[in-house]
């Protein structure tokens, strides 16, 4: 049978392969970002909690924050508690939130919706 595309389908840009980026990541933050991009949502939003990743993808609390490190500093990610957001590969684009304040609900939606931080 032909594979078809399911309504909601999540992709993984191929840059991640060609451009050896994937060779510098561990097991566990492969898995973690695969896991992150399979369920964010267009703008690679992902709500999920530590909690969930870490029953979701068998790891403990120290695994998951390595894993995510790692991710950060490749910059495949941005994070910040308790939100994650997977980066475009060709682009240096701001994350949703970078600076150290706390921002409420209201200013993520904004920036979602493309306002002004």
């Amino acid at each position: 049978m032909v594979r078809q595309v399911p309504e909601q389908f999540s992709w993984i840009d191929h840059r991640l392969v060609r451009e050896h980026r994937i060779d510098q990541l561990s097991h566990r933050a492969s898995a973690l970002y695969l896991f992150l991009v399979t369920v964010s949502d267009n703008r690679g939003m992902s709500y999920y909690g530590d909690d969930t990743l870490s029953k979701r993808l068998n790891m403990d609390t120290l695994a998951l924050t390595e894993a995510r490190n790692s991710l950060v500093f490749h910059q495949l990610i941005a994070y910040r508690k308790p939100l994650y957001q997977v980066l475009a590969l060709d682009s240096r684009q701001e994350p949703v939130q970078t600076d150290s304040e706390a921002i409420s609900v209201g200013q993520i939606l904004r920036q979602l919706a493309g306002g002004v931080r």
